[in-house]
């Protein structure tokens, strides 16, 4: 089982949000992390948010408690940061569940 999370992101500055992706995946992968869906979107049809969404994604973890301590590692948080705070506007968890990788 895996512990996985399907985000919706408004990015506003590619560029910057694939620095953000390069410097954090070491990180990732170190907390037992990694991605298994990335789509750029043009169109959304149904939402329950007002925020925009252009990129969809799941990452999943081998539990919550290491999805837990990813987000709040103070090397991640220096990543978050300089990188993704300035490139994407809004973020919308779609859902979180246990699932079979």
């Amino acid at each position: 089982m895996a512990y996985e999370r399907i985000m919706g992101l408004d990015v506003i500055d590619d560029q910057e949000y694939q620095k953000y992706r390069e410097a954090m995946m070491p990180i990732l992968k170190s907390f037992g992390g990694s991605f298994g869906y990335d789509f750029r979107v043009s169109e959304v049809l149904l939402t329950k948010t007002a925020d925009n969404i252009n990129r969809v994604f799941t990452i999943a973890f081998p539990n919550q408690k290491q999805m837990d301590d990813f987000f709040s590692d103070p090397d991640y948080l220096v990543v978050k940061e300089k990188f993704f705070d300035k490139s994407v506007k809004s973020k919308t968890t779609i859902s979180v569940h246990e699932t079979e990788l």
